[in-house]
C-alpha cells in the first residue's frame, strides 16, 4: 500500500500538521523535530503528492524553466542543474521551450504563470535580458531569477545569476596572444544575446590590451550553431592573408570552424587555432579537443533555483550571484607559424 503522512506522523510521534511543515519547508520547526521527520520519511520511502500539495494550499511547488536556445547541451545542464535544487527543496519542474520573438511571446509567459500556478521562473537568454518580457512578469507580481551575461547589475532587477562573458573572452583571447597570435578572428553568436555583446567586449578588449588593432573583415556575424561555424570559418578561411587564429563565440561555433578547415586540409592547430566558450562536451568531442572557457551551466542553474526558492517572499530582494568563467586549455591551440 502506498506510503501516506499519516504513516509518516505516526512514525515520527507527531502530528501530521507537522510532517507537512517539514516537506514544505516552513520556518520555525526544531532540528530535532526535522531529523525525526525525515528519518521517518526515508525509513518509509515517503513521497510526497506535490500536485496535491499545489491544490490543496496558497503556496505552489512548480518551478518553470523557460528558454530559448538552439543550443541542446546548454538545454540540459540548465535542466539538470535546476532539477538538483528542485529535488533538494521539494519541488518540481515545468520546462517550456518558446520562442523569444513571437508577437505573443508576453501574453504565453503570463498566462502560463497563472494557468500553471507557478512558484517562480529561472529565466535564461535571451527571455531574461528583454525589457518587455520582464515588464509583463512584474505587471502579474510573477516571481523569477534572471540569468544574464555581465558582472554586474546595471538596475535594480530583482533576483539575478551573472555570468562575466566579458572576462572569460578576455582570457582566451589573451590565451591565445600569450602564444604569439596577432592575427585573430571572431565568430559571433546570436546578437539578441547579451552573451555575444560581452564576448566580443571582452575580445576587443585583449586585443587593446596588447596594442592589436582589431581587424574588421576579421569580425564575422554568425549564430550560437555549428553550420554558423562552418560558414563562418569558411569565409575566414578563404581571406589573403588569412588569420591565425579564431575565437568562436561558443563552442558549437568552435566546433563547426574545426570541421571546416578540416574539410578544407587545414590542421589544426598547426596551421590555425581555434578556441570555444562554455566547455560543453562538443569541446571534448571534437578532434582535436577544443581548448575553450569553462562555463558551469550545470551550477549556474542550480544556484539561480535555490536562490529563487529561497527568497520566495511578497517582496522581492534584488540579489545576486555571479559566475567568472575560465580558460580550458587543450589541443586546439598553439604557437602560430
Amino acid at each position: 500500500m502506498k506510503v501516506t503522512i499519516n504513516d509518516v506522523a505516526k512514525y515520527a510521534g507527531v502530528s501530521i500538521k507537522t510532517v507537512s511543515r517539514v516537506t514544505n519547508n516552513e520556518p520555525s520547526v526544531k532540528q530535532a523535530t526535522i531529523d525525526k521527520v525525515n528519518e521517518a520519511i526515508k525509513a518509509l520511502n515517503y513521497q510526497p503528492n506535490l500536485a496535491a500539495r499545489n491544490l490543496a494550499g496558497t503556496k505552489s511547488y512548480v518551478i518553470g524553466f523557460i528558454y530559448d536556445n538552439p543550443n541542446a547541451y546548454y538545454i540540459i545542464d540548465m535542466q539538470n542543474g535546476i532539477l538538483s535544487a528542485c529535488r533538494d527543496k521539494g519541488y518540481e519542474l515545468l520546462i517550456h521551450p518558446c520562442d523569444a520573438t513571437a508577437a505573443s511571446i508576453c501574453e504565453e509567459l503570463t498566462a502560463l504563470v497563472k494557468h500553471a500556478r507557478l512558484a517562480g521562473l529561472v529565466l535564461t537568454p535571451p527571455l531574461s535580458e528583454d525589457p518587455k518580457i520582464l515588464a509583463a512578469l512584474d505587471s502579474i507580481d510573477a516571481h523569477y531569477v534572471r540569468i544574464i551575461a555581465g558582472d554586474k547589475t546595471k538596475e535594480s532587477c530583482g533576483l539575478t545569476v551573472l555570468v562575466n562573458d566579458r572576462h572569460g573572452a578576455v582570457s582566451i583571447t589573451q590565451h591565445l596572444i600569450d602564444l604569439g597570435h596577432k592575427h585573430i578572428a571572431f565568430i559571433s553568436g546570436d546578437e539578441q544575446h547579451e552573451s555575444t555583446k560581452e564576448r566580443f567586449a571582452g575580445f576587443c578588449d585583449a586585443l587593446s590590451l596588447n596594442n592589436i588593432a582589431l581587424n574588421p573583415a576579421f569580425v564575422v556575424e554568425g549564430q550560437y550553431s555549428f553550420e554558423s561555424g562552418v560558414d563562418g570559418a569558411k569565409r575566414l578561411l578563404s581571406m589573403t592573408p588569412r588569420p591565425t587564429a579564431i575565437v568562436a563565440c561558443n563552442d558549437e561555433i568552435a566546433a563547426g570552424a574545426l570541421f571546416a578547415a578540416r574539410l578544407q586540409g587545414v590542421d589544426i592547430p598547426r596551421d590555425i587555432s581555434i578556441v570555444g566558450f562554455e566547455d560543453s562536451p562538443f569541446s571534448r568531442q571534437t578532434w582535436p579537443k577544443l581548448t575553450t572557457v569553462h562555463q558551469p551551466n550545470q551550477k549556474i542553474a542550480q544556484v539561480a533555483t535555490e536562490l529563487l526558492i529561497a527568497n520566495r517572499k511578497e517582496q522581492r530582494l534584488d540579489t545576486a550571484r555571479v559566475f567568472t568563467p575560465e580558460p580550458v586549455v587543450r589541443d586546439s591551440s598553439s604557437n602560430p607559424l
